[in-house]
């Protein structure tokens, strides 16, 4: 199995909350741009050898809600995230996600992000997220 990171990407602060316990995951911040990876371990895969949907929906919440985060410029919550499996991830795939923010309204934040292994799309995924605290 490759374990090489990509260059450019940095380990996500381990943590005690979730995504500390699915990882490790990476991220690269170049300005605006951000995008997170993480290379499929056998912990990420289901009985079938595929990673599993459960870690690819937990790593794209993380990723597009560190996006949101960014462009809101405040903590948001996830009210809604749908997203279309187009093909299967293995272990030793480098998965990458990316997405850009949509719209912003006073109190919303539109999303739309993908997954991919090697250039390849495996995931699309479009949120809405919800800007908390005062205006």
């Amino acid at each position: 199995m490759a374990s090489e990171v990509p260059a450019g990407f940095e380990p996500v602060k381990e943590s005690e909350t979730f995504e500390g316990f699915v990882g490790p995951l990476y991220e690269r911040r170049n300005g605006a741009d951000y995008a997170c990876g993480f290379r499929a371990a056998p912990h990420h895969v289901n009985g079938r050898g595929v990673v599993h949907a459960g870690m690819l929906s937990t790593f794209t919440d993380h990723t597009l809600g560190n996006l949101v985060e960014q462009a809101a410029e405040r903590p948001c919550a996830t009210i809604s995230l749908n997203m279309d499996y187009l093909a299967g991830a293995h272990t030793g795939d480098w998965i990458e996600c990316s997405g850009r923010v949509t719209r912003q309204t006073r109190s919303l934040v539109f999303i739309k992000g993908q997954l991919s292994v090697d250039g390849e799309l495996v995931m699309t995924a479009s949120g809405v997220w919800k800007k908390l605290g005062a205006d």
